[in-house]
């Protein structure tokens, strides 16, 4: 199984990812991409809160025409989330995007997955390659008797091939879906047999409060196992939540330090004006518990 620390490195805009790099906080805006104004003070607020690489809906030309507009005004890469129209994803390359998300398999047809590659390809930029399982293909779903595990890899490694097979390598890998086990299966597999880095995030994942706990389990899984090089918390309402959450899983995982850690412990049982003075019967050795990391109890 192919590891961060062995996947291969893509750089997107000043982020490189893969490779044994730190895994990179990822968000998206739930604005109106077209609203360059709106869209932009969303990302500033999105960046001072730790976001590291922002995504932005892109559905139709004015929303790609918006892309340039909103890089001159924001400090962290930009990905085009594109569906259906090769021509929208070539207008967010030439508007300045840093890395397009699409499925290959959805935008008409090899030549126009070969007239994004070669785009992509002049404008040194990655292709993010999702798999939803929303949307898996209806012959992989025939085949593999429903929504499964097994058909969720398969049709993630067919539109690596498809992107491979237009001399383009500068990939990143995703499969999205809301059932955990299932999608943990998925990614070992697919780590398994390819060596590109994994962007992990758990869709629908919910309300900010349970959300956060299903995204805590799946992503802690994935990241204790070595598998996930950037990382999106989904939860409905403010991205900003998103980011928080994020931040907070790859620092108890041990994997990025944002900042101290603040412990606080319940009152086990007893009320703070008991606990306290019982504390300060215990001491030095209360002290040692209380001092930080590295001293023991």
């Amino acid at each position: 199984m192919t590891t961060r620390e062995n996947t291969r490195v893509v750089s997107v805009g000043g982020v490189k990812i893969g490779g044994g790099n730190p895994v990179a906080v990822q968000s998206m805006t739930n604005t109106d991409t077209r609203d360059a104004a709106k869209t932009t003070g969303q990302i500033k607020k999105l960046e001072e809160a730790g976001c590291e690489i922002i995504r932005v809906a892109v559905p139709d030309m004015d929303a790609a025409a918006a892309i340039k507009e909103i890089k001159k005004n924001i400090n962290i890469p930009l990905v085009a989330d594109v569906h259906f129209d090769y021509r929208i994803a070539l207008a967010a390359i030439k508007n300045g995007a840093d890395k397009l998300r699409l499925n290959p398999g959805n935008i008409g047809g090899a030549a126009n997955v070969k007239a994004v590659a070669a785009a992509a390809n002049d404008a040194g930029i990655p292709i993010r390659a999702g798999v939803n399982g929303g949307s898996l293909e209806k012959d992989l779903f025939k085949k593999h008797g429903g929504l499964t595990a097994g058909a969720l890899a398969e049709s993630a490694l067919e539109q690596i091939k498809l992107l491979e097979s237009c001399n383009f390598n500068n990939i990143v890998v995703s499969i999205k879906a809301s059932n955990i086990p299932m999608m943990a299966e998925a990614h070992a597999i697919l780590a398994g047999n390819c060596a590109y880095p994994l962007h992990i995030g758990l869709t629908e994942a919910g309300t900010p409060y349970k959300g956060a706990v299903r995204s805590a389990a799946y992503l802690g899984a994935l990241l204790h196992q070595g598998l996930g090089d950037t990382v999106r918390v989904s939860l409905t309402g403010d991205p900003v939540d998103e980011v928080i959450c994020a931040r907070e899983i790859l620092q108890a995982m041990g994997l990025r330090q944002f900042g101290p850690r603040v412990i606080s412990c319940p009152t086990c049982a007893s009320p703070i004006k008991t606990a306290l003075p019982a504390a300060i019967r215990w001491g030095a050795k209360v002290g040692r518990c209380f001092s930080g990391p590295g001293n023991k109890a």
